[in-house]
């Protein structure tokens, strides 16, 4: 088994005990990732937005580890608020095609930093 550490500039730098991503042979697991710039390390603004960036995010630690959100099987999504569920499915079309990858979303009390989405991932490299 081959374990190391993924980390890009490209997305937020951890903001606790945890790694942007770990890469067990050919899986990596992606962090959740909220809407966080990564240059300011602020909060973007509003639903939508913090929606596109947590994709943008998700991307940068997918590029990081070699692969892509192409590469990605499992997703799970957290909404503060569940009424934003088709506006996530709208922008998620956006930088997903089909076959998508499988995926949870879960309404949830309340995110780090006052985050009004999460999400994390699973990805497989080289199938």
């Amino acid at each position: 088994m081959t374990r190391s550490i993924i980390s890009t500039d490209g997305a937020p730098k951890a903001i606790g005990t945890y790694s942007q991503a770990v890469r067990v042979d050919a899986t990596v697991y992606l962090s959740g990732q909220i809407g966080l710039d990564p240059a300011s390390m602020q909060m973007v603004e509003g639903i939508e937005a913090q929606v596109r960036r947590v994709f943008d995010n998700l991307s940068a630690v997918a590029l990081a580890a070699g692969g892509s959100l192409r590469d990605i099987v499992k997703l799970n999504i957290f909404l503060t608020d569940l009424g934003h569920f088709a506006l996530v499915n709208t922008i998620m079309a956006e930088y997903f095609n089909e076959p998508y990858p499988a995926r949870a979303a879960v309404g949830v009390a309340s995110l780090p930093r006052g985050a009004l989405v999460e999400a994390d991932g699973v990805l497989v490299l080289g199938v």
